[in-house]
């Protein structure tokens, strides 16, 4: 049985460099043609000359508010697909709010090779709890283990005694979902005097997974590996293993360009920086060029010891603004504007996220206006009701005036 999910990924880095870039110029020409929000940002670009990452970098990076943007001025996607690819596709609908088309084809977002990375094979039944509802994210891991030949029961999120009874009896060989859900499936069928043993592998996203509850996972019997993706654009890296142990960094996904930029500008930094982490796909349906993932990381030296040669970063290290991921889910500043105006009596909030033993807790503070009293209960009401997400709420007389809205506090070391 071979090591690597196909050729593609033991390929010379630098053929692979000079396929990636020899695609380049015709798949620019071909959206310019296309798509009409790329008409617009390409029009003063040589597409024919962009051969190179240094020609490459001089195209401006699309980030997210801007995309956002868009979209609310041309409901749903601001002119960045191509229309005429979309049929039979899916739409989804993330946080922020940003509308996401489906790509085209089996395995749209690339999941497959996080899968098999993951030692998942065909066959393999994978219980899967990421949600389906509105958001790409079941789907994204769903179509990656379908394309492997693999199994899958879309268990979603939530019920997690059904979730528990439905495990017991299916067997899973594997789990795939957020790093935290496997830890209260796995202590509440403990305590239902369920048997969840069958489950030996897994595959986490949507959220870091600390060392102590990989440990804990290891301890119990289970291997767990990471996929870094995003609602736009997919698996962008995953873990890999040698005897059995995951190796650092995470390796970048075939057809795809990484870059790291220095935050907030459109410039490539040195290599082994931290900075944001920039991909341009080569999606014909959704095609995002030099998109900023809002997503702190760098490139590590050298390859990864598994044998797969393409580069690696250190993977997600957080935020280069203030967008913060909370139980798989995105939480923008703008969302909690939105809180503050829809409830009379704040001045100020900030939005802090912890961690409660296993979990991602947030809290938000509220400064009320002139001194006077604000509504607890409806202010937390409003926070799930636009987070999709529970919080505690808590009263702070006077807040930091530092312009910071979330303030992430967890420890990604631990």
């Amino acid at each position: 049985m071979s090591d690597f999910f196909d050729a593609a990924e033991t390929q010379a880095p630098a053929g692979r460099e000079a396929t990636l870039f020899a695609r380049l110029p015709g798949f620019l020409a071909a959206i310019r043609d296309a798509v009409p929000g790329w008409t617009a940002r390409l029009a003063a670009v040589d597409v024919a000359a962009v051969t190179s990452r240094a020609a490459l970098a001089a195209i401006p990076v699309l980030r997210k508010p801007e995309l956002m943007a868009a979209q609310a001025a041309e409901p749903p996607f601001g002119g960045f697909v191509d229309a005429g690819r979309l049929d039979g596709a899916r739409y989804f609908m993330s946080p922020g709010p940003v509308w996401e088309p489906q790509g085209p084809g089996a395995d749209p977002w690339g999941a497959a090779r996080a899968f098999f990375a993951a030692g998942i094979r065909r066959g393999d039944l994978v219980h899967n709890a990421l949600a389906y509802h509105m958001t790409p994210g079941g789907f994204i891991l769903d179509e990656g283990a379908r394309a492997l030949g693999a199994r899958v029961f879309p268990a979603g999120v939530g019920n997690t005694e059904q979730q528990v009874e439905a495990a017991a009896i299916l067997r899973p060989d594997a789990y795939a979902g957020t790093p935290d859900f496997l830890k209260v499936l796995l202590d509440r069928a403990a305590e239902m005097g369920r048997d969840l043993s069958s489950i030996r592998k897994a595959i986490v996203s949507g959220g870091a997974l600390f060392p102590l509850l990989r440990g804990e996972y290891r301890r119990r019997g289970v291997t767990v590996m990471q996929a870094y993706a995003t609602a736009d654009l997919g698996v962008i890296a995953y873990e890999t293993a040698a005897g059995g142990e995951p190796l650092p960094g995470m390796v970048v996904n075939e057809d795809l360009i990484v870059e790291i930029v220095r935050p907030g500008t459109d410039d490539p930094v040195a290599p082994g920086e931290v900075g944001e982490l920039v991909v341009t796909n080569f999606n014909p349906a959704y095609p995002l060029v030099r998109f900023g993932t809002g997503d702190l990381s760098a490139v590590l030296d050298g390859p990864s010891p598994c044998g797969r040669t393409n580069l690696r970063i250190r993977g997600w290290m957080g935020r280069a603004d203030q967008r913060t991921k909370i139980k798989g889910m995105f939480v923008d500043p703008k969302q909690i504007d939105s809180v503050v105006k829809s409830v009379p009596g704040i001045a100020r909030a900030r939005l802090v996220v912890s961690r409660d033993g296993d979990r991602d807790a947030m809290l938000l503070k509220v400064e009320p206006a002139n001194g006077g009293a604000v509504d607890l209960a409806a202010i937390a009401a409003a926070l799930t009701a636009e987070t999709k997400l529970k919080g505690e709420v808590e009263v702070a007389m006077s807040l930091p005036n530092d312009g910071k809205v979330i303030e992430d506090t967890r420890d990604y070391s631990k």
